[in-house]
C-alpha cells in the first residue's frame, strides 16, 4: 500500500509495523463497518496503546484513505492497461481480467470500497473515483457495441453494471487459500459475462 496524502511515512515499532495496523483496520472495518469501529477497537485488536497506534497512523480515517487508494489505484491501473490495447474486444477483455485480478489480490481493500456509504469526505472522494472508472468502462462497452461485439439492444451502462455485478460478487465467496485459481477465475467470468453479451445472429438488433 502507498501513502497518498503527502505526509511522511512513519516507521513502525517492534511487534507491529504500519502494514499490520492498516491490515487490521481494514479487517475490522469490513467486519463491523467503518463508522462502528472505534480507535479503542483497533488498539484492542492489535494489543497496542493509543499512542503506539498513532505512531503508525494519524487516525482511523487515514487507514480508510490508504486502503481505498490501494483498491482504486489497482482498478485504475488495470483500466489504463486496458485502454492501451489496440481493439475494442481486447480492451474489454483486458479490463474484465484486470478487475478480477485486482479483486483477488486486494480483496479486503476492494470489499471495503464496495461497502462505502459516502458518510465522509474520504468516502465521497473514493466514490467519485469509482464513478469515473465505471463511466470509462461504459465507454469501452459502447466501443464494443459499435464493432458488433456486444448486443446493441442493451444499454451500455446496464451492461457494465451487470459485468461488474458478477465480478464484485466474488468478494463474498473467494478465498485466497481456496481451490479456485484466480487466473482461471478471470477467464471463467469473462466467458460467462462477455459471451452472454454477444449478439445473436437470429435476434433483432436496434
Amino acid at each position: 500500500m502507498t501513502e497518498t496524502t503527502g505526509r511522511p511515512t512513519r516507521r513502525g515499532r517492534p511487534g507491529h509495523d504500519r502494514e499490520d495496523v492498516i491490515r487490521a483496520g481494514v479487517q475490522l472495518f469490513n467486519q463491523q463497518g467503518y463508522d462502528a469501529t472505534s480507535v479503542a477497537d483497533l488498539t484492542t485488536h492489535l494489543g497496542l496503546t493509543k499512542s503506539a497506534l498513532y505512531h503508525h497512523v494519524e487516525s482511523k480515517a487515514q487507514i480508510l484513505e490508504i486502503a481505498l487508494d490501494d483498491a482504486l489505484g489497482g482498478l485504475e491501473s488495470a483500466l489504463q492497461d486496458a485502454l492501451q490495447r489496440p481493439t475494442p474486444a481486447e480492451r474489454l477483455t483486458a479490463i474484465v481480467d484486470g478487475a478480477v485480478r485486482v479483486l483477488t489480490e486486494r480483496q479486503p481493500q476492494v470489499t471495503l470500497l464496495l461497502r462505502l456509504r459516502g458518510n465522509s469526505a474520504i468516502e465521497l472522494a473514493a466514490l467519485e473515483r469509482r464513478r469515473r472508472f465505471d463511466h470509462t468502462v461504459t465507454d469501452l462497452v459502447r466501443e464494443a457495441q459499435a464493432e458488433g461485439l456486444v448486443r446493441s439492444d442493451l444499454d451500455a451502462g446496464v451492461a457494465t453494471r451487470l459485468i461488474f455485478g458478477m465480478i464484485n460478487s466474488v468478494v463474498e465467496w473467494y478465498r485466497p487459500d481456496g481451490p479456485v485459481d484466480p487466473e482461471l477465475l478471470g477467464a471463467e467470468i469473462r466467458t460467462v459475462a462477455l459471451d452472454g453479451l454477444r449478439p445473436r445472429h437470429d435476434a433483432p438488433q436496434t
